[in-house]
C-alpha cells in the first residue's frame, strides 16, 4: 500500500466513481488507476467498491472507512511536507482557493496579483463556488484557503478569519419608479417588485428571507445568481430589481443604473477567509490573508493560526478595504 494508491483512491470516489475523470486528475492512464486499485483491494483483502461490470456502483461499507482513513493519512502527509517546506523557506508550491464568485471577481485579483510578484513560484488554483461548495471542501480538506461571507457569527468549519464588512445595495433600472427614491427603499416597497438577488436568497435561512419574514412579507425572487455581473445582466433586461454586494459595483454602474443603500433591515455581512481544520499552512497563503485584511496584525495572524493564540480578532472594518491601506 503506497500515499500513491491512496490518492487515487480518493480521486476515484472525488470523481464521482468515475475513473476515466480520476485518471486525469492524478495524471495517470484509466487502465494504469484501475490497476492500481485492483492491487489496493488484493492487498487489503477486501473490496472498496461494489461494481456492476466492469463499472463502479458504490463504495462498500468498508470502502467508507478506508476512504476516511485516507483522507486523514494523506492530510498529514501533506502537513508533513508543508511544515518542512515552511522550515527550510521554500517559497514555491501551491495555493488552492475556493472562493465565492463575488470575492473572486471583486477581492482577490488585486491581492493575488501582489502574491505572485512576491512568490513567483506559488501556481495558484481558483476555483470560484457557492456558499455550500465552499463549506464542504474545508470540511474535506481539498482546498488550502476558502473565501466566503455571512451574516453574524463566524462559519463553524476551520479558522474563520474576518477580512472586512460590506453591506447590500439595491440596484434599479433608470427608469423604474424606485429610482426616484432619496434614500433606501423599505422591506414593503422592495416585497412589490421581482428581485433578482444571490443564489442563497432562496434557501430560507438567508438572512434576505429572514428579514422579510420578520415583516410578514413574502419577496418575489424572480432570478437568482451566483455572479454579480449576471445580476446586473438580468437588472439592465429587466427582470427585476437588483440586490447584491457593494464589492460587485463598478463605477460604471453607477451611471447604467440607480444604485441605493439596502433597507435598515438588511444586516452587514463579513467577508472570512477559511482555514482548514488540522492544515499547516504555507507562509504564502498566510501572505495572501494579511493582503486581503492588511489591518491584521502578522504576529498574531501566525501565532492564531499555528494554534498558540486565541484569536481577538475585533470587529474587521467596512468595505472599501483602499481606506485601509
Amino acid at each position: 500500500m503506497t500515499l500513491t494508491q491512496l490518492r487515487q483512491l480518493v480521486a476515484i470516489v472525488d470523481a464521482g466513481l468515475n475513473i476515466t475523470v480520476a485518471a486525469g486528475r492524478v495524471h495517470a492512464t484509466q487502465s494504469g488507476l484501475s490497476k492500481q486499485l485492483k492491487q489496493l483491494e488484493a492487498e487489503l483483502g477486501t473490496p472498496l467498491f461494489s461494481r456492476r461490470g466492469r463499472s463502479l456502483e458504490a463504495l462498500t461499507p468498508d470502502g467508507v472507512e478506508i476512504v476516511e482513513r485516507s483522507r486523514r493519512l494523506l492530510a498529514e502527509a501533506e502537513n508533513i511536507r508543508a511544515h518542512a517546506a515552511n522550515q527550510r523557506g521554500d517559497a514555491s508550491g501551491t495555493l488552492s482557493i475556493v472562493s465565492t464568485h463575488t470575492q473572486a471577481r471583486f477581492i482577490l485579483p488585486p491581492a493575488v496579483a501582489e502574491l505572485r510578484r512576491n512568490f513567483p513560484g506559488v501556481q495558484l488554483r481558483l476555483e470560484p463556488a457557492g456558499d455550500v461548495e465552499v463549506m464542504q471542501r474545508l470540511r474535506d480538506c481539498t482546498t488550502d484557503l476558502g473565501l466566503l461571507s455571512s451574516v453574524g457569527a463566524a462559519p463553524d468549519v476551520g479558522l474563520a478569519i474576518p477580512l472586512f464588512r460590506w453591506s447590500r445595495k439595491v440596484l434599479v433600472p433608470l427608469d423604474h419608479p424606485l429610482a426616484a427614491s432619496l434614500g433606501a427603499p423599505s422591506l414593503a416597497e422592495l416585497a412589490r417588485y421581482p428581485l433578482v438577488s444571490y443564489e442563497s436568497s432562496r434557501h430560507a435561512q438567508s438572512s434576505l428571507c429572514q428579514a422579510f419574514a420578520a415583516e410578514a412579507l413574502r419577496p418575489e425572487i424572480a432570478v437568482t445568481a451566483r455572479d454579480a455581473d449576471l445580476i446586473k445582466t438580468y437588472v439592465r433586461a429587466g427582470l427585476g430589481i437588483g440586490i447584491l454586494a457593494e464589492m460587485g459595483l463598478l463605477p460604471e454602474d453607477h451611471h447604467a443604473f440607480r444604485v441605493l443603500p439596502a433597507p435598515a433591515a438588511l444586516p452587514d455581512c463579513t467577508a472570512w477567509a477559511m482555514l482548514p481544520a488540522g492544515r499547516v499552512v504555507r507562509q504564502y497563503t498566510i501572505d495572501l490573508i494579511q493582503m486581503l485584511a492588511p489591518w491584521l496584525d502578522r504576529h498574531d495572524l501566525r501565532r492564531t493560526i499555528d494554534g498558540v493564540a486565541t484569536p481577538l480578532w475585533g470587529s474587521p472594518p467596512h468595505w472599501p478595504m483602499s481606506t485601509l491601506r
